[in-house]
């Protein structure tokens, strides 16, 4: 059961991932044994999944976004295991989501510009597995992401 102080760790870890024991502790109202002990509880329960560096990918030349929806011509099981083995693979697809209805699948593709992202739609999306219809729209701009879930 996840209380008001670990829902208080977990909004100021979301907004600074680096920040020490000692600081959060600060922030939360804890001594740092109490506030490091509930920070360990968080992580081996799995409500913390990990700490990585937000990268702006215009930054490290991958300015190029696109939405791409997927319809499968068939939703069977060994094909949609293939499938969506080969789009977590994918370092090209950094997010990816299984839809009720239709389409089937929401993928987030980046990519230099968009002749690197024609080779790419035409060399690995379009040889995905039983793909029968790709939809692309391409993002104008971000106004929010990487927030992570209101706590």
């Amino acid at each position: 059961m996840i209380d008001h102080i670990d829902r208080s760790i977990l909004r100021h870890l979301q907004e600074d991932g680096r920040m020490t024991a000692t600081a959060l502790a600060s922030k939360v109202g804890l001594t740092v044994a109490p506030c490091h002990r509930r920070l360990r509880d968080l992580e081996s329960s799995g409500v913390i999944r990990g700490y990585r560096a937000d990268i702006d990918p215009a930054a490290v030349g991958l300015g190029f976004e696109a939405i791409v929806f997927v319809t499968l011509r068939q939703v069977e099981r060994t094909i949609m295991a293939e499938f969506e083995e080969r789009v977590a693979s994918s370092p090209n697809i950094v997010e990816a989501q299984r839809l009720f209805g239709s389409p089937d699948y929401l993928l987030k593709v980046i990519a230099a510009d968009l002749p690197a992202y024609q080779r790419f739609y035409d060399d690995e999306l379009a040889a995905l597995p039983a793909v029968e219809r790709l939809t692309s729209t391409l993002v104008m701009k971000n106004l929010k992401t990487n927030v992570g879930p209101p706590v």
